[in-house]
């Protein structure tokens, strides 16, 4: 009797989530595009060396900008982080493309380019990459120089639904990025999982890029603004994520998007 009251409730809570997610819904639909794939390179690097990754930067650009006007790539970039943690990265480079090929083949070329055995690749203490995948994603054509990259970690209760990532895609987070995109306060957003699990499944992550600093101030204060006219909102996202596993990471970025 206990475990079938305990599956009643689970299956209750589910129901109503749902039920409060479609409530907050926009009027315009909101639907999946096609998959965007983006490769993280991320270093730790020595505070000594932090200033000589820009040289890092400027001898692979020629590579990306080709591939952006071929049409290889859709965006590229590189971030710095702001806000240190003992086991996070202090840099990193990206690059996002409509295809795995594409990434690959950006990847194959900037090796050939990049020297790793020369500082301040060569100094790192520490490296790894991510391939990440998202369907919901939009940004402005352009190149943005010290903007702002905001991004959430998230990981989905076991008991969440298999849809969990797109029922909050589209009716809690996209509609609010779409605003902000639209009055300028972001330059771009995507809502990712891994493409390439080298982590366990069940993380998302919502990443939008700030045009100024100003602008994490302004989603933050939209954030709440649309829990108090939508009270149903934030219950449904916390009856489907688990709060323990939330991390959040600050950084200074250069970005390009075709």
């Amino acid at each position: 009797m206990f475990k079938k009251s305990a599956l009643a409730l689970i299956a209750f809570a589910l129901i109503a989530a749902i039920s409060a997610i479609a409530a907050y819904g926009q009027t315009t639909e909101v639907k999946e595009k096609p998959r965007m794939y983006t490769y993280v390179a991320d270093w730790v690097i020595p505070r000594s060396e932090w200033g000589e990754m820009e040289k890092v930067s400027a001898t692979i650009q020629p590579d990306f900008d080709k591939a952006v006007a071929d049409g290889t790539l859709v965006g590229y970039g590189d971030d710095t982080t702001l806000v240190h943690h003992e086991d996070g990265n202090t840099n990193d480079t990206w690059w996002s493309s409509m295809s795995m090929a594409g990434l690959i083949k950006v990847l194959e070329q900037v090796r050939k380019t990049a020297n790793p055995t020369a500082p301040p690749l060569s100094t790192a203490t520490k490296h790894w990459d991510n391939v990440y995948v998202s369907r919901y994603y939009n940004w402005k054509k352009g190149s943005w120089k010290g903007v702002y990259t905001s991004e959430s970690a998230y990981k989905l209760k076991e008991d969440a639904p298999n849809d969990a990532v797109d029922q909050l895609s589209k009716n809690l987070v996209v509609p609010l990025m779409e605003k902000m995109l639209a009055d300028g306060t972001i330059v771009e957003y995507e809502i990712d999982t891994l493409a390439v699990h080298t982590e366990a499944p069940g993380m998302f992550y919502i990443v939008y890029i700030g045009a100024t600093a100003d602008a994490l101030d302004k989603v933050n204060a939209a954030i709440r603004e649309s829990l108090k006219a939508n009270p149903l909102g934030g219950p449904a996202f916390a009856s489907m994520v688990d709060s323990a596993h939330h991390r959040d990471e600050l950084a200074r970025t250069n970005a390009t998007y075709k």
